[in-house]
């Protein structure tokens, strides 16, 4: 399974440019919204598996090589959609609305 601790998780949100990265930025961002709940509704991000397994897409997105670093290239929208999906199936599951995770 792979895990993104929130350090890394904070360090992708503000390493991440809204303006020349906004998917990115947006994928960066709705993993710590994730990540913030799972805390605070939970034992936590590091505790359950739950939310680091739908959000293992949005993760994978931030690691790839071409997606940090000085010269990264912004992800398309379709890709960022599709790595949403498994987040929105979870938080419908738990109940949760959408847009108080999901950034927009």
């Amino acid at each position: 399974m792979l895990y993104l601790n929130t350090h890394e998780i904070a360090t992708y949100a503000v390493n991440s440019d809204p303006e020349r990265l906004p998917n990115l930025h947006r994928a960066a961002d709705t993993l710590a919204n994730l990540a913030q709940w799972a805390d605070e509704n939970s034992d936590g991000w590091a505790y359950w598996p739950k939310p680091c397994r739908a959000a293992a897409s949005l993760q994978r997105l931030l690691i790839r090589p071409e997606h940090n670093g000085y010269d990264a290239v912004d992800c398309d929208a379709a890709t960022l959609a599709a790595a949403l999906r498994p987040v929105k199936a979870f938080l419908t599951r738990q109940g949760v609305d959408h847009d108080a995770i999901i950034s927009a």
